[in-house]
């Protein structure tokens, strides 16, 4: 093979290259244009290639919202939760980690000007971590 022949595969190789860069940049631009993030996570296996099944689903966004709802916590929703969480910078907690912070910081929550939602959050985190009791 000539010279030339060589270096033409490699200014068209490169040329394919920037051509699919362009692209991937686009699908990312389209994408979170729709609201959509990329996550990447690291899961054994078996479970990455359930979830990949499972995301393919058409009610799986759905489920998985309401799975999300119940197992992490928005700061800002509640607001005893916001002022015994002042000092995290988290904006959203795993359940188990809200009914924690409800448990050891119970002196400062005042139970009587709960919301009802919040009520009805830490009834639900006590039920499911306490067994039933926040100790406080």
């Amino acid at each position: 093979m000539s010279s030339c022949a060589v270096q033409a595969r490699s200014v068209g190789a490169r040329r394919r290259a920037e051509q699919l860069r362009r692209a991937k940049r686009a699908q990312r631009a389209r994408e979170r244009a729709r609201g959509l993030r990329p996550v990447q996570l690291s899961l054994p296996a078996r479970l990455g290639r359930r979830l990949l099944v499972a995301a393919g689903d058409p009610g799986f966004e759905d489920r998985l919202e309401r799975f999300l709802e119940g197992e992490v916590i928005r700061v800002a929703d509640f607001p005893a939760l916001r002022d015994i969480a002042w000092n995290r910078r988290d904006e959203h907690l795993t359940a188990r980690e809200a009914f924690g912070l409800y448990e050891r910081n119970w002196r400062h929550v005042d139970a009587a000007r709960l919301g009802a939602r919040e009520a009805a959050l830490i009834r639900d985190l006590a039920d499911r971590f306490g067994n039933g009791i926040v100790h406080g």
